[in-house]
């Protein structure tokens, strides 16, 4: 495959997948995850016990590739290890081992939002040369471009894309049917929706958001300054936090607010599952990757009331869909001493075909057209939220200006500080960064 050129993404892409053959070798078994499965991992083992260090966190959505690649391409030998971590240990994790000359481990997944900063720094393996090397083997080809061109910075892939997750709505459908409520397309119909269920008396918050103070709250802002065509810079690295699109976007996260749990700022997305499974939100958007638990009689007794819909839109008027999407996918740190060649290998059998068909509906696979209304769910959704986001903005410094200006935007949802102020503190913040 050609180099990747550094520009803004694409809409992926939505068409049919053709048919790989890959040639089993027959290394590993299938593990306890459904989801997951068996395929072929033919690599050239080195001499003597080898330990591939995995790092990758636990979601539905995450672990069966996870799975798939520790049982496959386990041998008598080598022995690829993960150990259970949440998203935040993750990033946690992933900055350390990317620290220093000598790392911890061996082959990380990532995600399109760091690879520019990642890329710039040299924190990663650039995998172009290796991709030319066995596209034909793993069926690389048949991975969107889109999502490739999201994990490649400046012309080098930096990671082998896995899934993608998109916000999806999830609803009851059971108190939409009975309110005679339409699915909410817009933030003020989620509004109106809200306030009926609470004229109802069936609950105080029936909005749900994970706006974690730590993490998640920024997404959010983002995802509202994408409805409305804005980002926290521009394509060529103007920060732009005190436009019209900031402002619009603070004030619409502020007119949810009253109708979600005061404790908003501390939820994450595993929170506001618990809010849909307990019955005390009615509505609620999070990452697709989120959406395959609430369908699981395991997880609560309303699983069969739940509805996916598309990402609503800010307003009305708004171009995009409230909406960010999160490319998943392996890469080699910089630092790890074993064999590239070997380490790429075991990332391409983790999402073959075989292995991303098992993924569904748990996840969304890379490889074009594997999820639809008949295997997923939530298939429609997902696809229809797609198709409505805006194309992301390609930027390294927008993951260090979202770390800077997180606790400024926590402090104007919190009344802390207006949106004025907030705006113009977090303007200066991103012009910090950005030099």
């Amino acid at each position: 495959m050609g180099h990747i050129k550094h520009r803004a993404l694409p809409v992926l892409a939505l068409v049919a997948v053709g048919i790989v053959a890959l040639t089993s070798c027959g290394a590993g078994s299938r593990t306890d995850n459904e989801n997951s499965t068996t395929v072929s991992c033919d690599y050239t083992a080195p001499e003597g016990k080898t330990t591939v260090n995995v790092l990758a966190y636990n979601s539905s959505a995450i672990d069966p590739f996870t799975d798939t690649m520790v049982s496959s391409c386990t041998t008598d030998d080598v022995t690829l290890k993960h150990d259970p971590i949440d998203f935040g240990g993750q990033v946690t994790k992933t900055t350390a081992t990317l620290a220093g000359e000598t790392g911890t481990y061996d082959i990380i997944e990532t995600y399109g939002f760091v690879i520019p900063g990642f890329g710039e720094e040299e924190k990663l393996v650039p995998l172009n040369d290796l991709w030319d090397k066995y596209a034909d083997d793993y069926g690389l080809g048949d991975i969107s471009e889109s999502m490739v061109e999201g994990m490649s910075y400046d012309g080098d892939i930096y990671a082998i894309p896995m899934q993608a997750q998109m916000f999806v709505m999830a609803y009851r459908t059971d108190i939409f049917e009975d309110l005679g409520l339409e699915v909410p397309t817009t933030f003020d119909e989620m509004i109106d929706a809200a306030e009926a269920i609470k004229a109802e008396g069936l609950m105080d918050y029936p909005i749900a958001l994970p706006w974690l103070a730590t993490a998640d709250v920024t997404t959010g802002f983002q995802g509202a300054m994408n409805s409305l065509g804005g980002d926290f810079v521009t394509a060529e690295g103007d920060v732009t936090l005190d436009t019209p699109e900031a402002e619009q976007a603070l004030e619409a996260m502020l007119a949810l607010k009253p109708y979600m749990d005061p404790q908003v700022t501390t939820f994450d997305q595993p929170k506001v599952q618990q809010q849909m499974f307990n019955g005390t939100a009615a509505m609620s958007i999070m990452f697709s990757g989120r959406m395959f638990d609430l369908t699981l009689e395991s997880n609560s007794k309303l699983f069969e009331d739940f509805g996916f819909a598309g990402a609503p839109k800010v307003s009305a008027d708004a171009e995009y869909s409230y909406n960010r999407l999160s490319i998943d996918g392996w890469s080699i740190p910089f630092n790890t001493k074993l064999d590239h060649d070997m380490l790429f290998q075991m990332m391409a059998s983790a999402v073959s075909e075989d292995a991303s068909k098992a993924s569904v509906p748990a996840a969304y696979p890379a490889r074009e057209g594997m999820v639809t209304e008949k295997n997923s769910p939530y298939g429609t959704a997902a696809n229809d939220s797609i198709a409505s986001a805006m194309p992301p903005i390609v930027s390294p410094i927008v993951a260090d200006i979202t770390n800077e200006i997180r606790p400024i935007l926590v402090s104007v949802l919190n009344g802390q500080i207006s949106v004025e102020d907030g705006m113009a503190q977090m303007q200066a913040a991103g012009e910090k960064i950005a030099g």
